[in-house]
């Protein structure tokens, strides 16, 4: 039953990356930025996450306004939870995670406001879900029990690198769905687009609730 609850394409620091951290005396710049930007690339459910905020807007100070607050968001509980030692069940914070895309794409499918008749503030959801994607990324970063020497460079440095993975992927997301945008598809095909990335969101979600319960592996 574990090996079920085992996510398919986990995204942990392992191997000789973990192994590097861990050894890791002293601050070292350079190579934790890397990390971090590896990390933010290979981040399946952040990517979602972001693609979902980014979905329907087309203008650039609005993409930039979002993607600040959910920068400024996982910065804050990155930085605080490692260095403070803040600690929270790893399963149970990246079941949240995957809440956050099925929420985006719930959001973008115009529910609240169907359902409920109210539509949340969109730039405060991001802000939050950011706080917990931040967790998220410190508690990948807390099993490997980082060396105090050092460590508050060498997690700025992660920081850096996580924003740098950041912008690289989203240009990649944006240049995908400019062009997505132009063809005739896309009025067709965002809803289904949405409702697709909602029930990955549950997928993520249900595989680290899975794992909470059955001892399965962290994403």
């Amino acid at each position: 039953m574990a090996a079920c609850a085992a996510p398919a394409f986990a995204h942990n620091i392992g191997g000789t990356d973990a192994a590097f951290v861990a050894a890791t005396r002293g601050p070292d710049p350079i190579p934790f930025l890397y990390l971090g930007a590896k990390h933010m690339v290979t981040g399946y459910d952040h990517l979602l996450f972001l693609a979902g905020v980014i979905f329907f807007l087309f203008r650039l100070r609005q993409i930039a306004l979002y993607v600040s607050l959910f920068s400024l968001g996982h910065s804050v509980t990155l930085l605080a939870g490692v260095f403070f030692g803040i600690r929270a069940d790893p399963h149970l914070v990246d079941a949240v995670v995957g809440l956050s895309v099925a929420y985006k794409a719930f959001e973008n499918l115009g529910g609240f406001r169907t359902l409920f008749g109210v539509q949340p503030d969109g730039r405060a959801a991001v802000l939050v879900f950011g706080l917990v994607h931040g967790f998220g990324l410190a508690t990948k970063l807390q099993a490997l029990n980082l060396n105090p020497e050092g460590l508050l460079v060498n997690l700025l440095s992660f920081n850096v690198g996580v924003e740098i993975g950041q912008v690289l992927a989203l240009s990649v997301i944006l240049a995908i769905m400019a062009l997505w945008r132009k063809t005739p598809l896309f009025g067709r095909t965002a809803a289904g687009a949405n409702v697709l990335l909602m029930l990955a969101g549950f997928v993520l979600a249900g595989q680290q609730v899975a794992g909470y319960i059955f001892g399965g592996a962290v994403s």
